[in-house]
């Protein structure tokens, strides 16, 4: 799922490209898409777009007169911009195709679940209720990210990806972050000191600012096509049983659900093999418990 960085930049080039513009009328490809009927889709049709924002991981499109496009892209949905008139959306996966005086913009997502959405707000207040209360991380200090933090006790890994704690942050970068910090991903928050949170505030800021910018410097101007959770520079995200970049040990995981997490055994667990819930109920008493155990 894009989060906060590929959304920032996804943002950052929607705005340069249709803010002033109108949007003539959005072409629906899959009924499914549409998850609002009032306002109808037809009320945003020919108003200038006055501005584009970020709501957690959802981009909002601001409309003059009030009406506000609510796009969530979910696990698989991508943006892409059509800026030459013969260029065509892809075929089977195109959801919508928004037709602005500047350009055209096709919402896409790949297989079959339809998870991806667009809604229609009526006006700010309705456009709250797509507010989970999220912190923003980037607008915090230390003391509301520690009480935030602390709010709740749930494992590190579980609380930065959750909505309504922390804004825009998922599976992908709460990887990176925890590493960064050199916490383990199943420490509980409760039982976090002080230095432990400063340490994962200071990495949160950190992981996320770099890598919006470096998302940013990657598009270099162009619309963002390359969006995924998976990049070769992250640290230990996607990147199971290679080195890790800090201390070269073997990147562990944890799968759950649809889900995993990557984590470094050396560097956040103190050499401790996290249990895998699938693997360790098959492999029971060979089950390595630490880095140092044979095979």
């Amino acid at each position: 799922m894009p989060e906060l960085p590929d959304v920032e930049v996804y943002r950052e080039a929607l705005a340069a490209r249709i803010v002033g513009a109108t949007l003539q009328r959005v072409e629906l490809r899959s009924p499914f898409v549409l998850r609002t009927a009032q306002p109808p889709l037809e009320a945003a049709h020919g108003r200038r777009v006055t501005g584009v924002r970020r709501l957690g991981k959802r981009i909002v499109v601001a409309l003059d007169g009030g009406p506000l496009l609510v796009v969530h892209l979910m696990v698989a949905g991508r943006l892409l911009w059509l800026e030459d008139a013969a260029r065509k959306p892809p075929g089977r996966i195109t959801l919508a195709v928004f037709h602005f005086t500047s350009g055209r913009l096709a919402f896409t997502e790949a297989g079959t679940r339809r998870r991806a959405s667009l809604h229609v707000a009526s006006d700010e207040r309705a456009l709250a209720a797509f507010d989970a209360g999220g912190l923003e991380v980037l607008d915090a200090d230390l003391a509301k990210f520690g009480a935030r933090l602390r709010s709740a006790n749930h494992t590190l890994k579980r609380a930065l990806a959750d909505p309504a704690l922390f804004s825009g942050i998922g599976n992908a970068y709460s990887d990176e972050i925890l590493h960064r910090a050199r916490l383990s991903p199943l420490a509980l928050t409760s039982k976090l000191d002080d230095d432990g949170v400063a340490r994962l505030f200071d990495a949160a800021r950190g992981v996320l600012r770099e890598w919006t910018a470096r998302l940013r410097d990657e598009a270099d101007g162009r619309f963002p096509e390359k969006v995924t959770a998976f990049r070769p520079q992250m640290a230990v995200h996607g990147r199971y049983g290679q080195p890790c970049p800090a201390c070269g040990a073997p990147v562990q995981r944890i799968v759950y659900a649809e889900n995993e997490c990557n984590y470094c055994a050396r560097c956040q667990t103190r050499g401790t093999i996290l249990a895998d819930r699938a693997l360790s109920r098959l492999l029971h008493a060979s089950w390595p418990r630490s880095l140092d155990a044979p095979e």
